[in-house]
């Protein structure tokens, strides 16, 4: 990579104005398909449990500056309060946290997180200005401060508008996967990118999910199948969401 630590070219205007366009326009035209998609994500987290359907959360973008992103809710209401009774299970040492299977999750929440439609409400964000559609993904602001002593080439992902898809995500680098591996390959994006780069990206994080939407339905299948149930009863063991999308 071209650029060293602590001497970062900022991405050229030409290509931010370009790039801005070109997103908007896709935002735009893609709005009759996704408005009625987060509509049936949002009925269904309204019906599974109480709470927000949609919950925001201080991000880290450009320049290092923060900016209130938003989610679908994909957790039990007051989630953060019971951080307490559950700090035994987590796998990382305080100040992190993180429980595998988390019970917290709602059952649409795991629906929506493994298919990544939680992420849908962002392009509100997008509209804003506050992030791209292709872009490093935006972290909290005190895993950034952290990631930056760790990481030389971390804080350099903040050249540009953090995004809703990007190039370590259609690598599979997201979750638990290697922050030093996720920065290399935003860096890459950054310093690699065209518009061809950006329109692969899309394409690729649209076929992810539609798999995993497939891959969902086709188990729901399975689990109903592998349950007697009573016919007259009528009952399908199908969670809510699998049957809205």
């Amino acid at each position: 990579m071209s650029a060293a630590a602590g001497a970062v070219p900022p991405a050229p205007p030409v290509r931010d104005l370009g790039k801005r366009v070109f997103e908007t326009a896709l935002t735009v035209a893609s709005l009759p398909l996704v408005l009625p998609l987060a509509a049936a994500c949002a009925v269904a987290i309204a019906v599974d449990t109480p709470g927000p359907i949609v919950f925001t959360q201080q991000r880290t973008g450009r320049d290092g500056r923060r900016f209130s992103m938003y989610k679908f809710r994909t957790m039990i209401r007051d989630a953060e309060a019971l951080k307490p009774s559950l700090r035994h299970l987590s796998v990382l040492p305080p100040p992190d946290f993180k429980i595998p299977n988390d019970p917290r999750i709602t059952r649409v929440g795991r629906f929506l997180r493994r298919t990544s439609l939680d992420e849908l409400p962002q392009l509100i964000n997008i509209l804003r200005g506050d992030m791209s559609i292709v872009g490093p993904r935006p972290e909290r602001p005190h895993f950034v401060d952290q990631f930056a002593t760790l990481y030389p080439r971390y804080t350099a992902r903040h050249r540009v508008p953090a995004g809703l898809t990007g190039w370590s995500q259609v690598h599979g680098l997201r979750g638990d996967t290697s922050i030093e591996e996720r920065a290399r390959f935003d860096n890459y994006y950054i310093e690699n990118w065209t518009l061809w780069l950006d329109i692969r990206i899309c394409l690729l994080t649209v076929g992810a999910v539609l798999r995993e939407v497939m891959e969902h339905r086709a188990a729901s299948k399975r689990a109903t199948a592998a349950v007697s149930t009573p016919a007259s009863t009528g009952v399908r063991l199908v969670e809510p969401l699998a049957d809205l999308v």
